[in-house]
């Protein structure tokens, strides 16, 4: 028998979306999925787009919760699979990426979670920039090279033994999660597109971008004041905290914030300039931008980054995300999951 995978969707007022989310879980063919979404009681017709596919998941709920993490939390309790997951309901699947998560875990036994690159996509379903990893460790981890999280496969195991999602965290909680397994395991990078992660006017990472920078700081803080941190923290101190500061002028500045940015990339240049001159590109653009300039860079920028569908979209056959998974043809279930609560 194939490893049961658990995947969790959380989800509030993601109607639009979140039909896409679960017919890329659903139509993976991948023959042991245990399927939860978790729904914070929303109120836009989510309920009824879940409803549609009830037979097809092992437990839903909706009710209201304390954020994100406080609801994925709630499908890791529950979750049998030896291999666990989540994905967001803006985000979707590429076709075959669960049982390529899973093999790759088969041939790597120690590793403690896998993860891929992914294609981000706009709220049309159209993808159009690449978002690639790397072969990259806790060292990486602790300087903020960000993991796209929807291509992340985790062992249960390792993560019930890191203590599950800090529910105080609701930007950066799944890169704390990544750098707890990371302390204890492994990570294991696999070189294809496993996930879409949309971007949309009210997903966080542009609604809240400040926030995000913010966390980044909390991080670095928690890192130094963590034992279990220290021998990695002490040589890297210095791009841990630029890193920080690079990551959080980033957001500022994909929020419309320059002299936030342009002050933010200052910080890390006093901490480590190699780490910050890494986004030189962005410094420049933040310059230009804090002297009146963002308007037409902005228009050129989102020209070029918005521009052509990425080739690996065009090896996946894929143009559209959500026009592709309406269109996939869903496999037959053997029997009816157990009812969910609404």
């Amino acid at each position: 028998m194939p490893p049961l995978v658990t995947i969790i969707t959380p989800s509030f007022n993601q109607a639009r979306y979140l039909e896409t989310a679960i017919r890329s879980v659903v139509g993976q063919g991948y023959p042991a999925i245990e399927y939860f979404v978790v729904d914070g009681g929303s109120t836009d017709g989510s309920v009824e787009v879940i409803r549609r596919y009830a037979d097809r998941l092992a437990w839903w709920i909706s009710e209201p919760d304390q954020g994100q993490a406080n609801a994925i939390n709630k499908g890791l309790r529950r979750a049998h699979g030896e291999i666990v997951a989540w994905l967001n309901s803006d985000d979707a699947y590429a076709p075959g990426a669960i049982a390529a998560a899973v093999a790759a875990l088969e041939r790597h036994p120690k590793a403690g979670l896998v993860f891929a690159d992914g294609l981000s996509f706009n709220a049309e379903g159209r993808p159009f920039r690449p978002l690639r990893g790397g072969t990259w460790g806790l060292d990486d981890l602790m300087t903020f090279h960000i993991i796209t999280q929807p291509t992340v496969f985790m062992r249960r195991s390792w993560v019930m033994h890191a203590g599950l999602l800090d529910e105080d965290f609701h930007f950066l909680l799944d890169h704390r999660l990544w750098l707890k397994i990371a302390l204890r395991a492994p990570l294991l990078y696999v070189p294809q597109v496993w996930a879409f992660a949309r971007y949309h006017a009210k997903a966080k990472n542009s609604a809240q971008a400040a926030r995000f920078g913010e966390e980044a700081l909390r991080l670095a803080a928690w890192m130094a004041a963590e034992p279990a941190f220290a021998p990695a923290y002490r040589r890297l101190k210095r791009r841990v905290w630029a890193a920080a500061h690079r990551f959080r002028a980033r957001y500022l500045l994909d929020g419309g914030d320059a002299r936030g940015a342009l002050r933010g990339y200052l910080q890390a240049l006093r901490w480590h300039p190699p780490t910050a001159l890494t986004e030189a590109h962005r410094i420049a653009f933040a310059l230009l931008a804090s002297l009146g300039m963002g308007a037409p860079l902005r228009r050129w920028y989102y020209r070029r980054a918005w521009g052509a569908v990425p080739p690996q979209a065009h090896t996946l056959g894929i143009a559209n995300v959500d026009a592709f998974w309406r269109t996939v043809e869903l496999p037959p279930h053997a029997e009816k999951n157990a009812p969910g609560k609404a």
